[in-house]
């Protein structure tokens, strides 16, 4: 007698009533309660239907196997073989489930990838949709209305009739009424700076030694990193960063957020400068375009003019005390100066000395001088009202990186490949040199705060100094290091009352570097 379900003999034979086939008890009556039917033929079966069969308590023989020595020892040799066998079988599974498991990580990859790349290209579809439509030419209808003077893109509607004798453009000039402009915000600005005194606010020196990072912003995109310019709006306390991945950006410290990304340019932002009350940015580019920003209520800012009239890479920016004018630096020899409102080139002055392009410019506080450093490792001081060179400062080695006027109309700081030359606009000389690095680190920005107290210094770290009289020693009171781990640092701005200082370095961050106490202080009050 053998169970239908186990196929061996059953220590408690059972036979169904229905079908005639015999079951051990203990398995069928599992089987009837999880399925209520015979295993064998599908039929309904139940308990009642299960009749009992008594037999008699016999012990089983012992296997045949088992009755000798040698017998026991092929069947362990048997189970043994079985057991290897299984663990092969084991192995070789387990090796073709890793291989599908790499195969699908691989896979995973790849799609991870390819959505990267696609999002990348869309990113950069999208600029170039708005690069094109703020550069897509005006209708003709609305160009015979415009009466243009000056269209958006800073030329002139008639190129042809705007033409010299050189095939140079004409340039309007800058007119007797804007000299007189400039002349009185001169006087006024000279006025007002010898009853200046050093504000009660400004950060006192021994906080400026306690300075340390308070925050990081990555405000740039990592595949293209590098903030190269900032510039810091004094009293709305925002900050605009021009990066090398063609955006400048407008961060509002109070808050912690971007308040806005200006799109547009094709190439890197190399300028970055606030306008009057901050409705206005001026961004310069190695695209060799000027673009004006015209900001909105909602804080966003869009592109008011492009001005095409430099034909190599843009490098300074720098805005006129009158906040109507301001002046470009290029590579391509020549500055220009702009009215602000409509866009115009007034006037774009071409140095005469070969190959040296301008790589720097800043006005004097006072606004009737300009300094412009150039490749050629010279500093030029010009007369805005006249566009003549009247003086020049030799002795830099490599090209002048930045330039920074103090606020004291008296001294001048040039920052190039040998350190920083302070200059003494008195009597036109050089009267101090600071060499913070080794000759194979050039000096990329240098920065007088907006009282002329220190002045702040970036190469492969930031220094700052005590503003000293021309006699005096000019003290390093704080060296940050470069938390970027780029060595270099591109710009250095001091912020309100210089409670805190902005930096710029060859990553994608912004760091802001202050007292946490007098920062959160400063927000409040703000």
């Amino acid at each position: 007698m053998i169970c239908s379900i186990s196929g061996e003999v059953p220590e408690e034979p059972v036979v169904s009533k229905t079908s005639g086939l015999l079951f051990e008890k203990r398995l069928i009556e599992r089987h009837i309660q999880d399925y209520g039917k015979c295993p064998v033929t599908g039929e309904t079966l139940t308990m009642d239907d299960l009749v009992p069969i008594k037999t008699g308590k016999v012990v089983k023989p012992r296997p045949v196997q088992a009755a000798s020595i040698p017998g026991m020892l092929g069947m362990f040799q048997n189970e043994w073989d079985t057991l290897v066998l299984s663990a092969f079988a084991s192995e070789q599974q387990l090796h073709t489930t890793r291989q599908e498991l790499s195969h699908c990580l691989y896979q995973h990859d790849s799609a991870c990838r390819v959505i990267a790349r696609l999002k990348k290209e869309l990113d950069e579809a999208r600029t170039m949709l708005a690069h094109l439509e703020r550069q897509a030419p005006m209708p003709a209808s609305t160009e015979v209305t415009a009466n243009a003077s000056a269209l958006s893109n800073g030329k002139r509607a008639a190129e042809d009739d705007d033409l010299g004798p050189d095939g140079k453009k004409v340039r309007q000039g800058i007119s007797a009424s804007i000299v007189t402009e400039l002349t009185d915000c001169n006087a006024a600005l000279s006025q007002q700076r010898k009853k200046r005194q050093i504000p009660s606010s400004l950060a006192p020196l021994d906080a400026v030694e306690r300075y340390t990072q308070l925050n990081s912003y990555p405000l740039h995109k990592t595949n293209k990193a590098g903030i190269l310019s900032i510039d810091i709006h004094q009293s709305k306390d925002l900050i605009a960063t021009g990066g090398v991945d063609t955006n400048a950006v407008v961060f509002n410290r109070s808050s912690g957020e971007i308040s806005s990304t200006l799109s547009g340019h094709s190439k890197k932002v190399t300028s970055v400068k606030f306008v009057a009350d901050g409705e206005l940015v001026v961004s310069g580019s190695a695209d060799k375009t000027v673009r004006i920003w015209q900001g909105s209520e909602n804080g966003n800012y869009d592109c008011k003019h492009v001005l095409r009239d430099h034909t190599a890479e843009v490098q300074a920016v720098t805005v006129h005390a009158t906040n109507n004018y301001f002046v470009t630096a290029s590579l391509d020899n020549s500055w220009c100066f702009y009215e602000l409102s409509s866009g115009l080139c007034l006037a774009q002055v071409e140095d005469s000395a070969p190959s040296e392009g301008y790589t720097s410019a800043a006005f004097h506080p006072d606004g009737l001088i300009l300094g412009t450093g150039t490749s050629g490792a010279i500093v030029k001081i010009w007369d805005v009202k006249s566009q003549a060179n009247v003086a020049r400062f030799d002795g830099h080695v490599g090209a002048v990186n930045a330039i920074s006027f103090s606020e004291n109309g008296y001294f001048l700081a040039t920052a190039a490949q040998d350190g920083v030359k302070l200059w003494d606009l008195r009597k036109l000389r050089n009267f101090r040199t600071l060499l913070p690095y080794d000759e194979n680190t050039p000096t990329q920005s240098v920065e007088f705060d907006h009282s002329g107290s220190y002045l702040a210094i970036g190469g492969s770290d930031i220094r700052v100094y005590q503003v000293a009289s021309v006699k005096s020693e000019w003290n390093c009171i704080k060296t940050f290091p470069d938390l970027s781990g780029t060595g270099k640092i591109n710009s250095v701005r001091f912020g309100p009352d210089a409670k805190y200082i902005a930096v710029g370095s060859m990553d994608r961050n912004l760091r802001l570097f202050g007292l946490p106490g007098e920062d959160g202080a400063m927000e409040q009050e703000s």
